[in-house]
């Protein structure tokens, strides 16, 4: 497997992991109308820190991918993370995904396949 296909999985699934740990870090604050509660957890709660960490890691790996590949080819392949996202947070976060959502992923993949078929 070639650097640039293993970074740009590491860097999708580092998206994905950063969103979640977002979601549950915004699921665990206080309201956002009690601001003396809401602004002091925005840098404490650690499910935010882990996700702002994680984008740390991504931030690194995308530089790369970025000397790697062209931007027009490697931003669209970076847009898997959709459909990562998509089925991570019905999985693990137990929300829920319509048909019509599966659809517009499965529409986003074939175009993500069209693009990486250039390479």
């Amino acid at each position: 497997m070639s650097e640039l296909v293993i970074l740009l999985v590491l860097s999708v699934v580092c998206d994905v992991c950063g969103q979640l740990a977002f979601k549950r870090g915004a699921d665990a604050l206080p309201p956002a109308s009690d601001l003396a509660r809401f602004l002091p957890a925005l840098f404490t709660q650690p499910w935010l820190l882990a996700g702002i960490a994680v984008y740390g890691v991504e931030f690194i790996v995308w530089i790369r991918v970025l000397m790697l590949a062209p931007l027009g080819i490697a931003f669209p392949l970076a847009s898997l993370n959709i459909l990562g996202i998509m089925v991570a947070s019905h999985l693990i976060l137990k929300e829920p995904a319509t048909r019509r959502q599966y659809a517009g992923a499965v529409l986003v993949t074939a175009g993500i396949a069209l693009v990486a078929s250039s390479l």
